[in-house]
């Protein structure tokens, strides 16, 4: 039995492949977005169909403590950096007129979509890596499936990298 269990819980872990539209932008309602932290938003495309999405290129820092800890952990203060990534988030999503989402063929192990939203046709990855809000993560979980976009996130952190190098060799 313990094989069994082992080979569920690491089948459980896996990533899966995604049942809605992937690989195309489709156009989101930007009244369907609620932006969660600044690298993962909820649609609520009807009242019962929501769809997480795990932002691809970024890990912004998180809204409360540490990776790992639980959320509802209310011993735990919200982060200046997380505050700051969410709020760009929000600031961005509600500024654009036009919001689009490119999904990845597979989901991520909690089961969320991973995917690149588009603001008014902005990369919003690149948009995060140009404010200097996250580092670029191509480099460690590869493009997805998504050559292109990630392409814009690792020009974007090699720009960003070449700023903050001019800047401190300035001082």
């Amino acid at each position: 039995m313990v094989p069994l269990a082992l080979g569920l819980t690491l089948l459980a872990a896996q990533s899966r492949p995604s049942l809605r539209a992937n690989g195309t932008r489709v156009a989101v309602p930007p009244e369907a977005v609620h932006v969660l932290d600044g690298d993962t938003a909820v649609i609520r495309w009807m009242p019962a169909d929501t769809e997480t999405v795990r932002v691809l290129g970024i890990d912004t820092a998180e809204l409360f403590g540490t990776k790992g800890r639980h959320p509802m952990d209310h011993m735990q203060q919200m982060t200046a950096a997380g505050a700051e990534a969410r709020g760009f988030g929000r600031g961005a999503f509600a500024a654009a007129r036009k919001i689009e989402l490119l999904r990845s063929a597979r989901l991520d192990r909690y089961r969320r979509t991973l995917g690149y939203f588009f603001l008014d046709d902005r990369n919003y990855s690149v948009l995060v890596i140009e404010a200097r809000l996250s580092e670029e993560t191509i480099s460690h979980y590869g493009d997805n499936g998504l050559p292109h976009e990630a392409a814009e996130v690792l020009e974007a952190a090699q720009r960003a990298r070449a700023g903050h190098e001019a800047a401190a060799g300035a001082r």
